[in-house]
């Protein structure tokens, strides 16, 4: 059973892009505490997690740097090789479940229209005599 689920905060914005098939990836770092027992100190793992199509565009679209974040996939182990001719993995946690934490207030508050003022100097006064022009 290969199965990741991580509660932390975003540790940098999503890097949307499109494959050559326009498929839409986002990948990003979630930050998660954990204890070190000596002197309770708080220390942070980051995770580089990798989101696939419409929960690339949520993601993306819905979260940024420092935002609560839970998260739900699997654990994606890739080999390659560096410039200098090394070879090395990379791990990443694949997206499949994705969902908000934290106060819903302040996605309202960043989501919600802005209300729209006017400056009422910027008007003139229409001179009508009661015929309308249409």
């Amino acid at each position: 059973m290969n199965r990741v689920i991580l509660l932390g905060r975003l540790a940098r914005d999503p890097e949307l892009r499109q494959t050559v098939n326009n498929v839409a990836v986002a990948s990003f770092a979630v930050a998660v505490n954990r204890s070190y027992q000596k002197e309770k100190e708080q220390l942070a793992d980051f995770i580089e997690c990798v989101a696939w199509r419409g929960t690339a565009e949520f993601v993306a679209r819905y979260f940024a740097k420092g935002d609560p974040i839970a998260l739900e996939g699997r654990l994606q182990v890739r080999s390659y090789e560096d410039k200098q001719g090394n070879k090395r993995r990379a791990y990443e946690v694949i997206c499949e479940n994705v969902e908000f934490t934290g106060s819903r207030e302040r996605r309202q508050t960043d989501d919600a229209p802005q209300e729209q003022t006017y400056d009422a100097s910027d008007f003139e006064e229409v001179d009508s005599d009661g015929d309308l022009p249409f």
